[in-house]
């Protein structure tokens, strides 16, 4: 049971089950803010469709300033405090030897300015530049099931891949080199916690070293401190302006520390609309009455006049190249084409080919039939 009390007998080690589970919370942010502007721009695009499309540097944004709060007031990341842990600077590494506390942490302990922006770096500044990766590599056709690009890759994938030039090297060497590499990085991660499962290491990653920090849970002497610091403003000044004055100097900081608490609450509440909605769901099913009448499908959008026409007799064929449907896609208009005839039009003029609606690549859905 040590795996579960504290790795090598030492209560105040987390385990590393407790490690995953606050970085499973940390990765989850970014899917539920994703998918929430998701919701709001289809109703606000003018406003939020540039914020969706650029998702990854919007939330790096934020979570920057809210990431900072943490590791200034709490000496840990959001998880990481939700989950009771703080960041620990290693006695050994520093030359302080002070036993003060600072807010209920050793002074020799507390995070500086260079940990701080060093662990910034590695929780904001690696995830990002690891998805915009990610998401370059299947830009380029890397990890695409070969039946969605019909032959194997569209004419831009074949274009790029085949370009002599020196950039279209460098893009064949990514395509190539980035599975090896990232298989590489999750390899060496693992490596790392099964050496902190059998406490061979004290740092569960291993860039925790190189800021010098490993992290810790709370023990009772922080609970206390941060009591304290709860009594001494309850303590001061209880007159309404002073009341108004502190509220409005603490709002932001207010602000920031109920995130503990309204994040984790709303990724939940959004896990649960997911599953809802879900086509799979049972729930769908009992949230249909059995009395009441059937809700009418929406009506199809009418073609537009300068639009291509559609062969009414031809059902089940591509209006565009006029051949069976392959791989049957939809755009928002609701009208379905095939796969790479919606995918190159929409590169191209980025509207419907019917209604001359505005589309975009990533508003392609898929229709399982």
């Amino acid at each position: 049971m040590e795996f579960f009390n504290g790795v090598g007998g030492d209560p105040l080690k987390p385990s590393l089950f407790e490690l995953v589970a606050q970085e499973q919370l940390r990765d989850l942010l970014q899917p539920a803010l994703k998918y929430v502007l998701a919701v709001f721009a289809q109703r606000y695009p003018r406003y939020l469709i540039r914020i969706v499309n650029r998702h990854e540097e919007f939330y790096a944004f934020i979570m920057l300033f809210v990431e900072r709060h943490y590791l200034r007031k709490h000496n840990a990341s959001f998880s990481e405090n939700f989950y009771g842990l703080k960041r620990r600077r290693k006695p050994w590494i520093t030359t302080e030897r002070a036993t003060a506390a600072v807010g209920g942490i050793p002074a020799g302990e507390k995070l500086r300015s260079r940990e701080i922006w060093r662990s910034l770096f590695l929780l904001i500044a690696v995830p990002y530049l690891r998805a915009k990766g990610q998401d370059y590599y299947e830009s380029l056709g890397g990890g695409i099931d070969s039946d969605i690009l019909e032959d194997g890759g569209s004419e831009r994938h074949i274009r790029e891949l085949t370009d002599e030039s020196i950039a279209g090297v460098l893009r064949r060497k990514f395509k190539t080199l980035y599975p090896w590499f990232n298989t590489g990085f999750e390899v060496w991660l693992l490596a790392h916690n099964v050496a902190y499962l059998f406490d061979r290491t004290p740092f569960y990653r291993p860039w925790l070293a190189w800021i010098g920090v490993d992290l810790r849970r709370l023990n009772m002497d922080d609970f206390l401190a941060h009591q304290a610091k709860q009594n001494v403003i309850s303590s001061q000044k209880s007159g309404f302006l002073a009341v108004l004055r502190r509220l409005l100097l603490r709002s932001p900081q207010l602000l920031l520390d109920s995130l503990r608490l309204l994040l984790p609450t709303a990724i939940f509440f959004i896990k649960f609309l997911e599953w809802w909605y879900s086509p799979g769901s049972p729930a769908r099913s009992l949230s249909i009455s059995p009395l009441g009448p059937a809700i009418p499908p929406p009506q199809i959008l009418p073609p537009h006049p300068a639009g291509i026409t559609i062969d009414s007799t031809k059902y089940g064929h591509c209006p565009l190249c006029k051949e069976p449907i392959h791989n049957a896609t939809a755009l928002p208009s609701g009208y379905v084409f095939c796969y790479r005839c919606a995918h190159d039009h929409v590169e191209q003029h980025g509207n419907c080919p019917i209604t001359l609606l505005p589309a975009k690549a990533w508003q392609l859905r898929k229709v399982l039939v």
